[in-house]
């Protein structure tokens, strides 16, 4: 696993062992970014479930202008940090070691605003239901926020008809999808 592009390109970064999270492959992070190239210069990035904080650091590494991290694995949490110094970002990046609930909560109350969201939570839990409809969630979100949500391929996303969000493409690989919802 390692930085595709920008600042810190070619950096190899560290995953958290065992099986409680599962890195984004690079051609698909690639894949990802390419997509998101026009979306990520100087925004403000929020990523949910970070794991190894990888796709936020590739955020960073590409021009954004600052990234918070929410993820409550303690070892995750330790690796995130590690990787954040050694691409020489951690100075852009916040990470709060809360459930994504009280990070929400957190960011909501500071009045936090962001204008792309990433979120990789663990498969068929309906987390990212849970995320889209938590009340501080849609302020948290910049008006046009574009949210991108990595998920099983049977993942039913039909329940985001009664969001405040829109989808708007779907990506679909082997293994999984990520779907782009934008904000109405």
């Amino acid at each position: 696993m390692r930085v595709i592009s920008g600042s810190a390109r070619g950096l190899k970064l560290k995953a958290p062992k065992g099986m409680h999270t599962r890195p984004t492959t690079d051609k698909i992070k690639e894949t990802i970014f390419n997509i998101l190239a026009p979306e990520i210069y100087d925004c403000r990035f929020l990523d949910i479930f970070s794991g190894s904080g990888a796709i936020a650091i590739e955020a960073l590494s590409r021009g954004a202008e600052e990234a918070v991290l929410i993820e409550n694995d303690r070892e995750a949490l330790g690796v995130i940090r590690d990787n954040l110094k050694s691409a020489r970002v951690s100075h852009l990046a916040e990470v709060l070691g809360d459930d994504f609930n009280s990070a929400l909560n957190r960011l909501g109350r500071q009045n936090r605003r962001f204008d792309l969201v990433f979120m990789d939570p663990p498969y068929n839990c309906d987390l990212e239901k849970r995320v889209i409809f938590h009340p501080s969630f849609s302020r948290i979100v910049a008006d046009e926020g574009l949210v991108v949500v990595e998920a099983a391929l049977e993942t039913d996303f039909s329940w985001t008809k009664g969001s405040a969000f829109e989808i708007t493409r779907t990506k679909i690989y082997k293994t999984n999808k990520h779907v782009f919802l934008r904000k109405k």
